[in-house]
Formats: structure tokens, sequence, C-alpha cells
């Protein structure tokens, strides 16, 4: 779970979308063994963790088998980190900094009203390109399945609008 709460994140869905992101970057077992995926750096497996162990910064370790200095719970790049850090005055890389620097991302890439308002695969391919491991990013890493991650935020909770065809009952 994000440690933001729903109001403090925009709503429910919001932390869904959240715990949706960090599975797909991180994996389920990922999460498990780690701080919940906030102190976790890119390349790590369960059975071989690759984990940070302050949030005084991002910890900026270079990963040269994925050329990536990715790190947390949504596998932040060093480089974005000091954007968003300076832009949202960030005190550290602590887990709720982390939420709030995806939050920011989200809202950038416009899909915040889509998620509000359930339209979770709208919100997915306009945040794809953010996130190696969504639908579409064309990173050459794994990509989830659509399916699999709608699975993933439902179960944390989070709600998907039903499709109204035009005479007005349920798809």
């Amino acid at each position: 779970m994000p440690r933001i709460t729903p109001d403090q994140a925009g709503g429910q869905n919001v932390c869904a979308l959240l715990d949706t992101i960090a599975w797909s970057e991180i994996g389920a077992a990922g999460l498990m063994t780690s701080d919940d995926g906030y102190n976790v750096l890119v390349g790590s497996t369960p059975s071989k963790p690759q984990l940070f162990t302050s949030y005084a910064t991002h910890p900026n370790v270079y990963n040269a088998r994925f050329s990536s200095t990715a790190a947390g719970r949504y596998q932040e790049l060093f480089r974005n980190w000091l954007a968003y850090k300076s832009l949202l005055k960030l005190p550290d890389f602590g887990p709720v900094s982390q939420d709030l620097m995806a939050i920011r991302q989200i809202q950038e890439a416009h899909a915040m009203p889509s998620i509000l308002a359930g339209n979770f695969d709208a919100a997915i391919v306009l945040i794809g390109h953010l996130w190696a491991s969504l639908p579409g990013a064309g990173y050459g890493q794994h990509e989830n399945q659509m399916n699999d991650l709608r699975d993933v935020y439902q179960s944390a909770g989070g709600s998907i609008a039903s499709l109204t065809n035009v005479t007005g009952s349920a798809a």
C-alpha cells in the first residue's frame, strides 16, 4: 500500500493505481521481500534482493545491465528525482516523497481525470510511457498485460467505471 492516504492522494483510485504501478515494476514477491518496494534498486529479484538502506536521498546506483539508476517503489530515475525533489520541495526519497512524485507524474501525463473517473485502461495508456513494465512502454523490458494490471488495481480497491451503451444498459 502507498504510505500516502487516499485523501492526500486524491482518492482511493489513485492509491490503487500506485499499488498497480508498484506491482508492475517490482512484482508481488519483490514487494514482499522489501519495504513494500520503497527501498528496491533496479534489477532486484526476490532471490537476489538489491535494496538501499537510507531514504535520505535517491541512491543513484547505476545498474549497467539495465542502463538505469531506477530505484524505489515506482523505479524512479535519479535524473527525474533531482527535478521532482526541487519542484515538489521533497525532503527526502522516503515513501511519502516517492508517492508524491509518482502522483505528480500521473498528473503531468493528464491521467488523473481518467483514473478518478474509473477509466483504468485509459489511464494506463496515458502513463504507459513513464514506467517500463506497463503495456506499450517500449523500453525493451517485460511489459505486463492490461488484464493482469486491472486485476491488481481492483484488488487494491480501485473502481472501474461500467461502460454504458447507447441504449443506457450496462455493456
